[in-house]
């Protein structure tokens, strides 16, 4: 509690500081035009009249959000949770807040409610939601009740009610509760209209657990990836409402009420709002949140291949038009869909169901968006040439994101002992034998030829090429031999394009590498 106090008194002293700044300077709104102040002596008293006008918001502003806040803020609550974690001495990781000390007990550690395994305890997080209907369904973020043991929703009119889990789906971060009842105030989605960059916008929420709270601010952006994998069926609404701790999962209004995105991340290099924000937009919020208040299991379309975008350093190398968009396939599972409907590694996807593909996130997000077992229909770009392959979509396992790497560890390896090989652009090569198969704890899958040493100034040594690792393709073409890397080295400076593309296999799975030319003495 003392933490939270501290807190309080430190807002109050910022809050007065800002406001004497705010005193000492000149506010103007674009289009405004203010006359000149005459000069006067003694105190200035402001006037009501047309001068006045002059520091009134611009055309379209609202002149307060206190009338969308009052209609809107009862159905936003207030999330409670109760997790169990592992005690890591004295500090718990809470959903809504982050790190903080456990409330009468020492850093050190300390009695708490104990798992069966003597370390485990219980975790006390908050977060923000809000009614979609009067029957009590409730939205808020996964990452808010995840793991959760015990959910309680306080109300705007302070009521506290148990809640239950109805159905949560990780890779959009989006969650629905219940509780009893028939007659709860609620908001609706605006999945129609989409707003625009410019708009104004309210979040409302439980920041900091300081309870009903309003924010007011505008979208700064549209269609914002913020990267990682957690989240890669969504693109983000970007806004510059202040959004800070404990208000993950509740709404984000527009000036007529109705929720155009559900709160989620904030970037931040201090862990509080500065100014960057980030809501799940309106449209994903309701169709998700539709199907968990149905009762059905959130189930995606599946290829099973690894994906980056096609970038213009690799379109470069392959000597693909600059107009040319897509995404870059540089690994695909073996036995997946992808793989039994022919899709291969250094395939350039830029097509699905006649849909333009740009990159590697609306890929994933165009194959997540059907059903299992749909029929996909793929135009790509292989070895330069346009093909099309029809297979049918499988289910996304539901460990994809967790899927770590087997023997991760990329160390450098051992310098092996020289190795009979023939030399390409600074890298030593050969054909892939049982030795090297042994001495690079290779898999019998894989295909291409080994590197075998690398020069340390050539372009291949600055860009840490490794004995051991395995060049699969060149050129968008498949190796078996030392000789079909040298021909599509060849052919690439024929065409004198500045480098060839190489997909690689390294210890972190396949990887797209340009290599430079050494240029002619």
């Amino acid at each position: 509690m003392l933490k939270r106090k501290e807190f309080i008194l430190g807002a109050a002293v910022g809050l007065t500081f800002a406001a004497a700044a705010t005193a000492g300077g000149v506010i103007s709104w674009p289009g405004a035009h203010a006359a000149p102040a005459a000069q006067a002596v003694g105190q200035l008293v402001p006037s009501a009249g047309a001068a006045g006008l002059a520091f009134a918001p611009p055309q379209g502003a609202p002149l307060s959000f206190a009338d969308i806040f009052q209609q809107v803020a009862p159905a936003v609550v207030q999330i409670d949770v109760k997790t169990r974690v592992q005690r890591p001495a004295g500090v718990l990781q809470i959903p809504g807040f982050g790190a903080v000390p456990i409330p009468g007990q020492p850093r050190g550690g300390g009695s708490g409610e104990e798992g069966e395994d003597d370390n485990s305890t219980t975790a006390l997080g908050t977060g923000s939601g809000f009614f979609i209907s009067a029957d009590g369904f409730i939205v808020t973020n996964n990452h808010v009740v995840e793991n959760a043991e015990e959910i309680n929703v306080k109300l705007s009119d302070g009521r506290e009610l148990k809640a239950r889990l109805i159905g949560r789906d990780p890779l959009t971060d989006l969650a629905v509760i219940k509780v009893e009842g028939s007659t709860f105030p609620f908001v609706s989605f605006e999945d129609k209209a989409e707003p625009r960059v410019g708009d104004w916008v309210i979040a409302v929420g439980n920041p900091f657990g300081l309870g009903g709270t309003a924010t007011a601010g505008i979208v700064s952006a549209k269609a914002r990836d913020i990267g990682g994998n957690e989240n890669p069926y969504t693109d983000f609404i970007q806004i510059d409402a202040a959004i800070n701790r404990g208000n993950s999962g509740g709404p984000t209004f527009d000036i007529y009420g109705r929720v155009i995105g559900v709160n989620t991340a904030i970037f931040s290099p201090t862990g509080g709002s500065v100014g960057i924000g980030f809501a799940i937009p309106a449209g994903i919020a309701k169709e998700t949140t539709d199907r968990l208040m149905r009762g059905e299991k959130i189930e995606r379309g599946y290829l099973g291949v690894t994906i980056g975008n096609l970038t213009n350093e690799y379109r470069e190398s392959l000597g693909l038009p600059e107009n040319t968009k897509g995404a870059y396939i540089t690994d695909v599972t073996a036995g997946a869909p992808g793989d039994q409907g022919g899709l291969q590694a250094g395939d350039v996807v830029v097509s699905l169901n006649g849909r333009p593909i740009e990159g590697s996130n609306e890929l994933t997000r165009a194959v997540g968006a059907v059903q299992p077992g749909e029929t996909l229909r793929l135009e790509l770009l292989r070895e330069g040439r346009r093909q099309t392959i029809t297979l049918r979509a499988g289910t996304r396992p539901a460990n994809l994101g967790a899927a770590e790497v087997e023997g991760g560890d990329e160390a450098t390896p051992d310098a092996p002992a020289a190795v009979a090989g023939e030399k390409v652009e600074g890298l030593t090569v050969a054909p892939i034998s049982a030795a090297l198969r042994s001495r690079y704890d290779l898999p019998e899958s894989a295909r291409g030829v080994v590197v075998t040493a690398v020069e340390a100034r050539s372009e291949a040594g600055r860009l840490r090429f490794q004995p051991g690792m395995v060049i699969v393709q060149a050129n968008g073409r498949n190796l078996t031999s030392v000789k079909d890397l040298r021909d599509a080295v060849e052919a690439v400076r024929a065409a004198r394009r500045p480098g060839v593309l190489l997909l690689v296999r390294t210890p972190g799975g396949n990887a797209p590498i340009v290599l430079p030319f050494a240029k002619s003495e």
